[in-house]
């Protein structure tokens, strides 16, 4: 069965699989605790063996409890979900995206991330010559 897109997931699956992706990997009580307004146990419980099921997570046993991991690279997952932001929020736009980005509050950004970036857009734009 092939894995339908991330961008078919419905809200709470979605919910679930950001949980995961945040902790890497998490046992049902682990990801409970991530989740804004978790449901009970057994539902976390039933979602997850969906979401493998769908092909979206993969899990090894720890004792006597599943420990559940994405199939997915984080990096291929990163990838994924920002090119669903670009094309919801920005149509596409890698540039209006960034533009955005460096307009919001930067006291998390350093002049070392400042460097890096222009290093990276100096970069694509050789790539692109």
């Amino acid at each position: 069965m092939a894995k339908p897109s991330p961008n078919q997931l419905g809200a709470r699956e979605r919910q679930i699989m950001d949980a995961v992706h945040q902790l890497g990997e998490g046992s049902v009580s682990d990801v409970r605790r991530k989740l804004a307004d978790a449901p009970t146990y057994s539902t976390v419980r039933t979602m997850l063996r969906i979401l493998e099921t769908k092909g979206y997570l993969k899990h090894r046993r720890d004792g006597i409890k599943y420990v559940y991991r994405p199939t997915e690279a984080p990096e291929t997952a990163r990838r994924s979900a920002l090119l669903h932001l670009l094309n919801t929020f920005f149509a596409g736009s890698a540039g209006d995206a960034i533009a955005t980005i460096l307009d919001l509050p930067t006291e998390k950004m350093t002049s070392e991330d400042y460097e890096r970036l222009a290093r990276q857009i100096e970069e694509a734009r050789r790539k692109k010559k």
